[in-house]
């Protein structure tokens, strides 16, 4: 399949190969190197071949286009002479071969040994002569050779085609059409500035531009783009300003119309900030002008490629080892957990944890403003809520979804984040069979996670006494999870606590495990340790029913 579908290729190669064979370039011998004599300009021995002069004004105009991008001068120049000749002898016979040229060997060897005078031996011993061509380098060449590259090639470019091509095709293809721009203007970029230029023009075809390298990267948690010229990204729980940047506020808002489109949402004044997902889950926020006032604004959120367990998160001292042991028997005795924390804190990585503890025979329905939740069970039906279309009409907020969950038939019901009327619904979920329903909620403290509930039930517009809002929240929630992001960059599980009751209008909870603060390193992490209450956990009996108590027990030691 061709990606140039737009115009008349043979004629376009035809005009091109006219153009360069007008030009009569002249070339460089190699000097001595023992005098250095300064280079002598000769031109190629065009009169010697008048019957096939043609064709060999043809491949020499071929051999320039092509081996900027398919030869590498800097490998070619430390071979041994003759087996430097046999490769270019070699591109040489392809060119004839793929174009159907006549080249007698005479022809072939003259032509291989021009191009080793002027593009390799010289290269070795002579500075080049200035020239009107425009020399750029390294990653500034690109940056500025983009710009004017990105139009040019989208006008010569079947976009139909292109979008039936995998990438690998794709970047074959657009190869061939910027070696011709960058010769037309007159832009002079060594070969891997010319691979990396195909890189830059791929990714903004079909990529985010810009941000692709940092999505690839996996030490990256965090990408924020901060208008067109600043990009942060969390490494290891720490922001940096990095040096990717985009074109313009243009640029920038092209991609944000890649990312929307591509989950059937819109972005536009009239609706400037969305909720959306990129094609690996990463959770993507979006603003725009005129409410972000420096000019667009991107919040991803990244999820690591690798499966993070309990066991995991233990090694890494996120956990304790008798903690992950507790939140593994939590699990598996269906209780209602709640995970609490602050932004960034660590709260959906928790939650996928925990879901991998529950049966692959149970029925589980996830509820989300941005599906990003990780769970492994076969039995998995996510739900996404829909913001209103342009009438105002159609939205499908987090309360319907759990209203129509409880129709379906689930096991477990897991909220990605309890922020609203919502909590109502899974509160009367969680108190009418459906135990072992998760859910994350923005809290900095256990207790504080508990008044926010209560205030959230309050928003459903249903108007209870508070002590009937507290007796169901303390029926229905068995444990709250407290995660931080600790100054050093850590994520923390500091403490795991059980609602117990209530004791008159009061809900009482005891904590089980906490971590304790004890310093800071020579290298700026925090010292401390886990620790266990000792008390013996509420759900004990509900342990000893799943044959689990012995187990709990131990681990409270």
């Amino acid at each position: 399949m061709s990606l140039f579908g737009k115009r008349d290729s043979g004629d376009r190669l035809q005009e091109r190969v006219n153009s360069l064979v007008s030009r009569n370039i002249p070339v460089r011998p190699v000097p001595e190197v023992e005098h250095r004599p300064q280079p002598v300009e000769r031109q190629f021995p065009v009169d010697d071949y008048v019957s096939g002069s043609g064709d060999f004004e043809k491949a020499k105009a071929l051999l320039q286009l092509s081996a900027e991008t398919q030869l590498d001068v800097g490998a070619l120049s430390n071979l041994p002479r003759e087996q430097l000749n046999a490769t270019v002898e070699a591109f040489i016979d392809k060119i004839a071969d793929q174009h159907v040229l006549r080249l007698d060997p005479k022809q072939r060897q003259d032509l291989a040994a021009a191009y080793i005078l002027e593009k390799i031996a010289a290269s070795k011993f002579v500075r080049p002569a200035k020239s009107n061509v425009v020399s750029l380098s390294a990653r500034a060449n690109i940056e500025e050779a983009v710009p004017r590259i990105y139009p040019l090639v989208m006008e010569r470019i079947d976009s139909e085609v292109a979008t039936k091509l995998s990438r690998e095709e794709l970047s074959h293809q657009l190869s061939d059409v910027v070696t011709e721009i960058l010769a037309e203007l007159k832009i002079q970029l060594n070969r891997r500035e010319q691979r990396d230029l195909v890189v830059v023009l791929l990714n903004d075809m079909l990529g985010l531009g810009p941000l692709e390298p940092l999505l690839a990267d996996e030490s990256v948690n965090d990408i924020m783009v901060n208008g067109a010229k600043r990009i942060y990204v969390e490494r290891r729980g720490k922001l940096e300003l990095t040096d990717t940047t985009f074109r313009d506020n243009a640029h920038v808002m092209s991609v944000i119309t890649r990312i929307v489109s591509g989950i059937g949402r819109r972005i536009d004044e009239s609706s400037p900030l969305v909720d959306a997902r990129l094609a690996d889950g990463s959770r993507v926020n979006i603003i725009i002008p005129p409410l972000a006032i420096d000019g667009p604004s991107i919040s991803i959120r990244k999820f690591s490629k690798k499966t993070i367990d309990l066991d995991v998160m233990s090694r890494q001292q996120n956990i304790s080892t008798a903690m992950a042991t507790v939140l593994k028997i939590a699990a598996r005795c269906q209780l209602n957990i709640l995970i609490s924390g602050g932004t960034g804190s660590g709260k959906t990585t928790l939650l996928n944890a925990l879901s991998q503890m529950i049966d692959t025979d149970e029925r589980i329905v996830t509820i989300e403003d941005a599906a990003e939740l990780q769970l492994q069970q076969p039995h998995v039906v996510r739900l996404e809520t829909r913001p209103p279309n342009l009438e105002g009409r159609g939205e499908i907020t987090m309360r319907d979804l759990v209203k129509n969950a409880l129709r379906m038939r689930p096991d477990r019901i897991i909220l990605g984040e309890i922020r609203g009327a919502e909590a109502m619904d899974m509160l009367q979920a969680m108190n009418t069979g459906h135990d072992g329903s998760l859910g994350t909620i923005h809290a900095n403290r256990p207790r504080e996670a508990l008044t926010r509930l209560e205030n959230m039930v309050g928003m459903s517009g249903i108007n209870l006494p508070s002590h009937a809002v507290r007796t169901q929240i303390a029926a229905a929630v068995h444990m709250i999870l407290q995660v931080s992001r600790m100054r050093d960059g850590v994520r923390r599980v500091t403490s795991i606590s059980e609602v117990t009751g209530m004791d008159g209008d009061t809900i009482t909870t005891q904590e089980l495990f906490g971590f304790k603060y004890e310093g800071e390193d020579s290298e700026g992490k925090l010292r401390g340790r886990f620790y266990t209450s000792g008390i013996r956990p509420h759900f004990t009996q509900r342990a000893e029913y799943h044959g689990l108590d012995r187990l709990l027990l131990e681990a409270m030691r």
